[in-house]
Protein backbone atom coordinates (compact mmCIF):
# COMPACT_ATOMS: atom_id res chain seq x y z
CA UNK A 1 0.00 0.00 0.00
CA UNK A 2 2.84 2.79 0.93
CA UNK A 3 4.67 1.69 -2.43
CA UNK A 4 1.29 1.95 -4.28
CA UNK A 5 0.83 5.49 -2.64
CA UNK A 6 4.79 6.33 -3.50
CA UNK A 7 4.21 5.41 -6.85
CA UNK A 8 1.00 7.65 -7.27
CA UNK A 9 2.84 11.04 -5.22
CA UNK A 10 5.90 10.37 -7.68
CA UNK A 11 3.43 10.31 -10.78
CA UNK A 12 1.68 13.21 -9.83
CA UNK A 13 4.64 15.24 -9.16
CA UNK A 14 5.87 14.31 -12.17
CA UNK A 15 2.90 15.46 -14.44
CA UNK A 16 3.14 18.79 -12.35
CA UNK A 17 6.74 19.20 -14.14
CA UNK A 18 5.65 17.66 -17.53
CA UNK A 19 2.77 20.46 -17.33
CA UNK A 20 5.29 22.88 -16.23
CA UNK A 21 7.84 22.41 -18.88
CA UNK A 22 5.35 22.42 -21.51
CA UNK A 23 4.20 26.03 -20.59
CA UNK A 24 7.28 27.28 -20.74
CA UNK A 25 7.93 25.74 -24.05
CA UNK A 26 4.46 27.05 -25.05
CA UNK A 27 5.40 30.77 -24.35
CA UNK A 28 8.93 30.32 -26.10
CA UNK A 29 6.99 29.01 -28.98
CA UNK A 30 4.61 31.64 -29.00
CA UNK A 31 7.67 34.19 -28.67
CA UNK A 32 9.68 32.78 -31.65
CA UNK A 33 6.97 32.05 -33.98
CA UNK A 34 8.27 30.16 -36.75
CA UNK A 35 11.46 30.47 -36.36
CA UNK A 36 14.34 27.86 -36.32
CA UNK A 37 17.31 29.29 -34.89
CA UNK A 38 20.99 28.56 -36.37
CA UNK A 39 22.81 25.64 -34.96
CA UNK A 40 25.87 24.60 -34.52
CA UNK A 41 28.37 27.37 -34.32
CA UNK A 42 30.97 27.75 -37.01
CA UNK A 43 34.57 27.46 -36.51
CA UNK A 44 36.31 31.00 -36.23
CA UNK A 45 38.94 31.35 -39.04
CA UNK A 46 40.24 34.49 -41.13
CA UNK A 47 38.48 37.76 -40.56
CA UNK A 48 35.78 36.77 -38.41
CA UNK A 49 38.31 35.30 -35.98
CA UNK A 50 40.08 38.58 -35.32
CA UNK A 51 36.63 40.54 -35.08
CA UNK A 52 35.84 38.02 -31.97
CA UNK A 53 39.14 38.16 -30.92
CA UNK A 54 39.22 42.38 -30.81
CA UNK A 55 35.95 42.37 -29.52
CA UNK A 56 34.69 41.43 -26.17
CA UNK A 57 30.94 42.27 -27.21
CA UNK A 58 30.84 39.06 -29.61
CA UNK A 59 31.68 36.94 -27.01
CA UNK A 60 28.75 37.96 -25.39
CA UNK A 61 26.65 37.85 -28.88
CA UNK A 62 28.08 33.87 -29.11
CA UNK A 63 27.10 33.22 -25.72
CA UNK A 64 23.43 34.31 -26.81
CA UNK A 65 23.87 32.29 -29.54
CA UNK A 66 24.54 29.15 -27.51
CA UNK A 67 21.59 29.89 -25.63
CA UNK A 68 19.09 30.18 -28.81
CA UNK A 69 20.71 27.07 -29.99
CA UNK A 70 20.15 25.19 -26.44
CA UNK A 71 16.16 26.71 -26.78
CA UNK A 72 15.84 25.50 -30.49
CA UNK A 73 16.73 21.65 -28.84
CA UNK A 74 14.06 21.76 -26.47
CA UNK A 75 11.84 23.11 -28.88
CA UNK A 76 11.94 21.32 -31.88
CA UNK A 77 10.35 18.08 -30.48
CA UNK A 78 7.27 20.05 -29.36
CA UNK A 79 7.57 22.13 -32.71
CA UNK A 80 8.24 20.22 -34.80
CA UNK A 81 4.83 18.08 -35.57
CA UNK A 82 3.08 21.03 -35.30
CA UNK A 83 1.08 23.02 -38.12
CA UNK A 84 1.58 26.45 -38.05
CA UNK A 85 -0.98 28.73 -38.70
CA UNK A 86 -0.13 32.36 -39.95
CA UNK A 87 -2.17 35.40 -38.60
CA UNK A 88 -1.92 37.73 -40.90
CA UNK A 89 1.69 37.91 -42.38
CA UNK A 90 2.40 37.99 -45.69
CA UNK A 91 5.99 36.62 -47.44
CA UNK A 92 6.49 37.95 -50.36
CA UNK A 93 8.97 36.69 -53.36
CA UNK A 94 9.85 39.06 -55.77
CA UNK A 95 11.31 36.91 -58.73
CA UNK A 96 12.80 38.39 -61.87
CA UNK A 97 15.80 37.81 -63.88
CA UNK A 98 19.01 40.74 -64.35
CA UNK A 99 18.05 44.05 -65.83
CA UNK A 100 14.70 43.90 -65.28
CA UNK A 101 13.81 47.13 -62.81
CA UNK A 102 14.42 44.20 -59.77
CA UNK A 103 15.76 46.38 -57.90
CA UNK A 104 13.98 49.11 -58.15
CA UNK A 105 10.37 47.12 -57.83
CA UNK A 106 12.03 45.74 -54.81
CA UNK A 107 12.52 49.11 -53.04
CA UNK A 108 8.35 49.35 -53.30
CA UNK A 109 9.07 46.87 -50.24
CA UNK A 110 12.12 47.73 -48.61
CA UNK A 111 10.78 51.27 -47.80
CA UNK A 112 7.85 49.96 -46.61
CA UNK A 113 8.90 50.85 -42.65
CA UNK A 114 8.88 48.91 -39.10
CA UNK A 115 6.65 46.31 -40.22
CA UNK A 116 8.37 45.09 -43.49
CA UNK A 117 11.71 42.63 -43.22
CA UNK A 118 13.06 43.17 -47.02
CA UNK A 119 15.83 41.08 -48.15
CA UNK A 120 18.13 42.06 -51.33
CA UNK A 121 19.89 39.03 -53.25
CA UNK A 122 20.41 36.63 -50.35
CA UNK A 123 20.56 33.90 -53.15
CA UNK A 124 24.00 35.84 -54.76
CA UNK A 125 25.95 33.67 -52.23
CA UNK A 126 24.49 30.35 -52.54
CA UNK A 127 24.95 30.87 -56.60
CA UNK A 128 28.66 31.90 -56.17
CA UNK A 129 29.22 28.96 -54.15
CA UNK A 130 27.62 26.67 -56.83
CA UNK A 131 29.46 27.79 -60.12
CA UNK A 132 30.78 25.25 -61.34
CA UNK A 133 34.80 26.03 -63.04
CA UNK A 134 32.73 26.00 -66.68
CA UNK A 135 31.05 29.11 -65.62
CA UNK A 136 27.85 27.53 -65.30
CA UNK A 137 25.92 25.93 -62.46
CA UNK A 138 24.78 21.92 -60.98
CA UNK A 139 21.12 22.73 -61.97
CA UNK A 140 19.73 19.80 -59.50
CA UNK A 141 21.81 21.55 -56.55
CA UNK A 142 20.91 25.01 -57.61
CA UNK A 143 17.03 24.30 -57.64
CA UNK A 144 17.10 22.76 -54.14
CA UNK A 145 19.48 25.06 -52.68
CA UNK A 146 17.64 27.93 -53.54
CA UNK A 147 14.21 26.34 -52.48
CA UNK A 148 15.70 25.43 -48.76
CA UNK A 149 17.30 28.49 -48.61
CA UNK A 150 14.48 30.77 -49.33
CA UNK A 151 12.28 28.77 -47.42
CA UNK A 152 14.50 29.16 -44.32
CA UNK A 153 14.87 32.71 -44.96
CA UNK A 154 10.94 33.29 -45.04
CA UNK A 155 10.92 31.93 -41.18
CA UNK A 156 13.55 33.95 -39.88
CA UNK A 157 16.57 31.06 -40.28
CA UNK A 158 19.83 32.20 -41.60
CA UNK A 159 21.42 28.88 -40.89
CA UNK A 160 21.38 27.51 -44.18
CA UNK A 161 22.54 30.87 -45.73
CA UNK A 162 25.39 30.86 -43.58
CA UNK A 163 26.46 27.54 -45.13
CA UNK A 164 27.04 29.20 -48.06
CA UNK A 165 28.91 32.84 -47.24
CA UNK A 166 32.89 32.83 -47.77
CA UNK A 167 34.56 32.78 -45.16
CA UNK A 168 31.95 31.47 -42.94
CA UNK A 169 30.36 33.65 -40.66
CA UNK A 170 32.04 32.95 -36.76
CA UNK A 171 29.01 32.21 -34.06
CA UNK A 172 26.57 33.88 -36.97
CA UNK A 173 28.66 36.58 -37.67
CA UNK A 174 29.74 38.27 -41.04
CA UNK A 175 31.14 40.65 -42.52
CA UNK A 176 30.65 39.66 -46.26
CA UNK A 177 27.17 39.57 -46.59
CA UNK A 178 26.64 40.77 -50.13
CA UNK A 179 24.69 44.17 -50.54
CA UNK A 180 23.66 44.07 -46.89
CA UNK A 181 23.25 48.23 -47.46
CA UNK A 182 20.30 47.60 -50.02
CA UNK A 183 18.25 45.66 -47.07
CA UNK A 184 17.21 48.86 -44.28
CA UNK A 185 16.53 45.85 -42.01
CA UNK A 186 19.93 44.47 -41.56
CA UNK A 187 21.09 48.09 -41.24
CA UNK A 188 18.36 49.14 -38.40
CA UNK A 189 19.58 50.02 -34.96
CA UNK A 190 18.18 46.49 -33.46
CA UNK A 191 20.26 44.54 -35.80
CA UNK A 192 23.28 47.26 -35.84
CA UNK A 193 26.22 45.14 -34.01
CA UNK A 194 29.18 47.58 -32.53
CA UNK A 195 31.69 49.39 -34.85
CA UNK A 196 35.15 47.65 -34.97
CA UNK A 197 37.73 50.31 -36.42
CA UNK A 198 39.95 48.47 -39.12
CA UNK A 199 37.51 45.43 -40.12
CA UNK A 200 36.92 45.69 -43.76
CA UNK A 201 33.63 45.65 -44.71
CA UNK A 202 32.55 45.65 -48.69
CA UNK A 203 28.76 46.36 -48.17
CA UNK A 204 28.09 48.26 -45.01
CA UNK A 205 25.73 50.06 -43.55
CA UNK A 206 25.07 53.78 -45.18
CA UNK A 207 22.21 54.77 -42.70
CA UNK A 208 24.59 54.15 -39.51
CA UNK A 209 28.59 52.54 -38.58
CA UNK A 210 27.43 48.79 -37.57
CA UNK A 211 29.82 46.56 -37.34
CA UNK A 212 29.67 43.01 -39.08
CA UNK A 213 26.12 41.68 -39.50
CA UNK A 214 25.05 39.42 -36.91
CA UNK A 215 22.80 36.69 -38.28
CA UNK A 216 21.08 36.05 -34.18
CA UNK A 217 20.12 40.12 -34.03
CA UNK A 218 19.06 39.63 -37.51
CA UNK A 219 17.02 36.74 -36.80
CA UNK A 220 15.32 38.24 -33.34
CA UNK A 221 14.79 41.54 -36.13
CA UNK A 222 13.08 39.01 -38.53
CA UNK A 223 10.58 37.65 -35.77
CA UNK A 224 9.26 41.02 -34.90
CA UNK A 225 8.56 42.31 -38.44
CA UNK A 226 5.04 41.85 -39.49
CA UNK A 227 5.91 40.67 -43.01
CA UNK A 228 8.98 39.61 -44.80
CA UNK A 229 9.86 39.75 -48.53
CA UNK A 230 12.60 38.50 -50.51
CA UNK A 231 14.15 39.77 -53.83
CA UNK A 232 15.57 37.69 -56.14
CA UNK A 233 16.79 37.30 -59.99
CA UNK A 234 18.24 33.33 -59.45
CA UNK A 235 15.09 31.28 -60.15
CA UNK A 236 14.91 29.79 -62.81
CA UNK A 237 11.64 28.15 -62.93
CA UNK A 238 8.23 28.99 -60.72
CA UNK A 239 7.14 25.41 -60.27
CA UNK A 240 10.91 24.56 -57.97
CA UNK A 241 8.60 26.70 -55.30
CA UNK A 242 6.13 24.80 -54.83
CA UNK A 243 7.04 23.31 -51.45
CA UNK A 244 6.90 26.80 -50.03
CA UNK A 245 3.29 27.40 -51.04
CA UNK A 246 2.13 24.49 -49.68
CA UNK A 247 4.38 24.86 -46.17
CA UNK A 248 1.62 25.86 -43.79
CA UNK A 249 3.73 28.15 -41.78
CA UNK A 250 4.10 30.43 -45.00
CA UNK A 251 1.05 32.46 -46.61
CA UNK A 252 3.56 33.37 -49.74
CA UNK A 253 2.50 35.30 -52.39
CA UNK A 254 4.84 35.40 -55.73
CA UNK A 255 5.10 38.24 -57.60
CA UNK A 256 6.84 38.12 -61.15
CA UNK A 257 8.48 40.85 -62.67
CA UNK A 258 9.30 40.93 -66.55
CA UNK A 259 10.27 43.13 -69.09
CA UNK A 260 10.90 43.06 -73.29
CA UNK A 261 13.63 40.74 -73.62
CA UNK A 262 15.62 42.84 -75.99
CA UNK A 263 15.33 45.79 -73.47
CA UNK A 264 17.05 43.06 -71.19
CA UNK A 265 19.48 42.25 -73.65
CA UNK A 266 20.30 46.09 -74.65
CA UNK A 267 20.77 46.94 -70.80
CA UNK A 268 22.73 43.79 -70.50
CA UNK A 269 25.01 44.97 -72.75
CA UNK A 270 25.63 48.55 -71.08
CA UNK A 271 25.96 46.80 -67.37
CA UNK A 272 27.56 43.02 -67.66
CA UNK A 273 30.11 44.86 -70.66
CA UNK A 274 32.89 42.41 -70.76
CA UNK A 275 30.27 39.06 -70.12
CA UNK A 276 28.39 40.49 -73.86
CA UNK A 277 31.61 40.93 -75.72
CA UNK A 278 30.17 38.85 -78.50
CA UNK A 279 27.04 40.65 -78.37
CA UNK A 280 28.20 43.81 -78.84
CA UNK A 281 30.97 42.55 -82.00
CA UNK A 282 27.57 41.47 -83.44
CA UNK A 283 25.61 44.50 -82.92
CA UNK A 284 28.49 46.25 -84.64
CA UNK A 285 28.99 43.80 -87.49
CA UNK A 286 25.53 44.05 -88.03
CA UNK A 287 25.43 39.79 -88.19
CA UNK A 288 24.31 36.99 -85.61
CA UNK A 289 24.81 33.56 -85.35
CA UNK A 290 21.80 32.27 -84.63
CA UNK A 291 23.51 28.54 -83.56
CA UNK A 292 25.91 30.45 -80.94
CA UNK A 293 25.66 29.29 -77.65
CA UNK A 294 25.28 32.70 -76.31
CA UNK A 295 22.17 32.74 -78.59
CA UNK A 296 20.73 29.57 -77.14
CA UNK A 297 21.52 30.57 -73.65
CA UNK A 298 19.10 33.76 -74.29
CA UNK A 299 16.17 31.35 -75.89
CA UNK A 300 16.62 29.52 -72.86
CA UNK A 301 16.57 32.39 -70.39
CA UNK A 302 13.67 33.58 -72.59
CA UNK A 303 11.62 29.88 -72.88
CA UNK A 304 12.32 29.76 -68.72
CA UNK A 305 10.47 32.60 -67.88
CA UNK A 306 7.49 32.31 -70.75
CA UNK A 307 6.70 28.86 -68.56
CA UNK A 308 6.62 30.26 -65.12
CA UNK A 309 4.14 32.83 -66.52
CA UNK A 310 2.73 30.42 -67.98
CA UNK A 311 2.22 28.34 -65.10
CA UNK A 312 1.44 31.53 -63.05
CA UNK A 313 -1.34 32.53 -65.28
CA UNK A 314 -2.98 28.76 -65.49
CA UNK A 315 -3.74 29.33 -62.02
CA UNK A 316 -3.20 25.55 -60.40
CA UNK A 317 -4.34 24.94 -57.08
CA UNK A 318 -0.80 25.41 -55.59
CA UNK A 319 -0.81 28.39 -56.99
CA UNK A 320 -4.45 30.18 -56.48
CA UNK A 321 -4.70 33.79 -54.88
CA UNK A 322 -0.77 33.64 -55.24
CA UNK A 323 0.50 34.91 -58.37
CA UNK A 324 1.02 38.33 -59.99
CA UNK A 325 2.61 39.02 -63.16
CA UNK A 326 3.91 42.75 -63.59
CA UNK A 327 5.37 44.48 -66.70
CA UNK A 328 8.42 46.41 -65.92
CA UNK A 329 7.12 48.78 -68.38
CA UNK A 330 3.65 49.59 -66.75
CA UNK A 331 5.35 50.36 -63.88
CA UNK A 332 7.79 52.88 -65.02
CA UNK A 333 4.54 54.36 -67.06
CA UNK A 334 2.22 54.27 -63.86
CA UNK A 335 4.37 53.53 -60.68
CA UNK A 336 1.38 54.63 -58.50
CA UNK A 337 -1.04 52.36 -59.66
CA UNK A 338 1.09 49.36 -60.06
CA UNK A 339 2.92 49.51 -57.14
CA UNK A 340 -1.11 50.04 -55.25
CA UNK A 341 -2.18 46.58 -57.06
CA UNK A 342 0.97 44.89 -55.96
CA UNK A 343 0.54 45.83 -52.54
CA UNK A 344 -3.07 44.91 -52.47
CA UNK A 345 -2.39 41.62 -54.13
CA UNK A 346 0.32 41.11 -51.28
CA UNK A 347 -2.44 41.77 -48.48
CA UNK A 348 -0.31 44.52 -47.49
CA UNK A 349 -1.29 48.29 -46.54
CA UNK A 350 0.60 50.83 -48.62
CA UNK A 351 1.92 53.53 -46.59
CA UNK A 352 2.66 57.22 -47.25
CA UNK A 353 6.35 56.47 -46.71
CA UNK A 354 6.09 54.25 -49.85
CA UNK A 355 4.36 56.63 -51.80
CA UNK A 356 6.51 59.29 -50.93
CA UNK A 357 9.21 56.93 -52.19
CA UNK A 358 8.11 55.82 -55.46
CA UNK A 359 7.37 59.67 -56.53
CA UNK A 360 10.69 61.18 -55.22
CA UNK A 361 12.27 57.67 -57.50
CA UNK A 362 10.47 58.30 -60.18
CA UNK A 363 11.32 61.23 -60.99
CA UNK A 364 15.16 61.66 -60.61
CA UNK A 365 17.21 64.45 -62.78
CA UNK A 366 19.80 62.20 -65.14
CA UNK A 367 22.47 62.98 -63.03
CA UNK A 368 21.15 61.04 -60.23
CA UNK A 369 20.16 58.08 -62.59
CA UNK A 370 22.99 55.11 -63.99
CA UNK A 371 23.78 51.73 -64.49
CA UNK A 372 23.06 50.03 -60.94
CA UNK A 373 21.04 52.78 -59.31
CA UNK A 374 17.37 52.46 -58.28
CA UNK A 375 16.51 56.55 -58.72
CA UNK A 376 15.43 57.58 -62.45
CA UNK A 377 13.21 59.07 -64.73
CA UNK A 378 11.13 56.23 -65.03
CA UNK A 379 8.98 56.84 -68.06
CA UNK A 380 11.94 57.86 -70.06
CA UNK A 381 13.37 53.85 -69.39
CA UNK A 382 10.88 52.73 -70.89
CA UNK A 383 11.81 52.30 -74.66
CA UNK A 384 15.49 53.53 -74.24
CA UNK A 385 16.96 50.20 -75.17
CA UNK A 386 15.06 51.15 -79.02
CA UNK A 387 18.00 53.87 -79.99
CA UNK A 388 20.92 51.57 -78.60
CA UNK A 389 20.52 47.93 -79.61
CA UNK A 390 20.43 47.54 -83.65
CA UNK A 391 17.69 46.01 -85.50
CA UNK A 392 19.73 43.38 -86.47
CA UNK A 393 20.23 41.99 -82.76
CA UNK A 394 16.45 43.04 -82.30
CA UNK A 395 15.46 40.58 -84.93
CA UNK A 396 17.73 37.59 -83.16
CA UNK A 397 15.95 38.38 -80.40
CA UNK A 398 12.42 38.50 -81.77
CA UNK A 399 13.27 35.27 -83.57
CA UNK A 400 14.30 33.20 -80.53
CA UNK A 401 11.96 35.38 -77.87
CA UNK A 402 8.74 35.33 -79.84
CA UNK A 403 6.30 33.43 -77.62
CA UNK A 404 7.45 35.12 -74.87
CA UNK A 405 7.24 38.86 -76.17
CA UNK A 406 3.40 37.25 -77.69
CA UNK A 407 2.80 36.53 -74.23
CA UNK A 408 3.73 39.77 -72.35
CA UNK A 409 2.30 41.78 -75.04
CA UNK A 410 5.10 43.41 -76.63
CA UNK A 411 4.83 44.41 -80.16
CA UNK A 412 7.87 42.95 -82.96
CA UNK A 413 9.28 45.17 -85.17
CA UNK A 414 9.56 44.78 -89.03
CA UNK A 415 12.42 47.39 -89.61
CA UNK A 416 14.64 50.15 -88.55
CA UNK A 417 12.21 52.49 -89.13
CA UNK A 418 10.18 51.15 -86.77
CA UNK A 419 12.38 50.38 -84.36
CA UNK A 420 12.83 54.12 -83.62
CA UNK A 421 9.44 55.34 -84.17
CA UNK A 422 8.87 57.25 -81.16
CA UNK A 423 5.09 57.56 -82.62
CA UNK A 424 4.54 53.82 -82.54
CA UNK A 425 4.65 51.79 -78.85
CA UNK A 426 5.43 48.26 -78.97
CA UNK A 427 3.94 47.64 -75.39
CA UNK A 428 0.47 46.20 -75.96
CA UNK A 429 -2.46 47.09 -73.65
CA UNK A 430 -2.70 44.05 -71.62
CA UNK A 431 -4.19 42.80 -68.30
CA UNK A 432 -3.06 39.90 -66.69
CA UNK A 433 -5.56 38.44 -64.61
CA UNK A 434 -3.91 37.18 -61.34
CA UNK A 435 -6.83 37.64 -58.62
Amino acid sequence: MRIKYTISIIFFVALVIIEKENNIISRMSDKLTLKQTPQTPLQPSGLSHMLLKHNGSFTSLGKRNSAFTLMKRRLEDYSQHQEVVTTGRKHILLLATTRTGSSFVGEFFNQQGDNMFYLFEPLWHVEKMLTLETGGTNATAAVKAYRDVLQQLLLCDFSLLESFIDPLPVDHITPALFRRESSSSLCEESVCSPFIKGAFERYHCRTRRCGPLNFTMASESCLQKEHRAIKSVRVRQLENLRPLAEDPRLDVKFIQLVRDPRAVLASRMVAFAAKYKNWKQWAMDGDVPIDDGEVRKLKGNCDNIRMSAEIGLRQPPWLRRRYMLVRYEDIARFPMRKATEMYRFAGIPFTPQVKSWILKNTQASKEASGVYSTQKKSSEQVEKWRFTLPFKVAQVVQKVCGPTLKLFGYKFVSSEEMLTDKSISLIEDKVFNFS
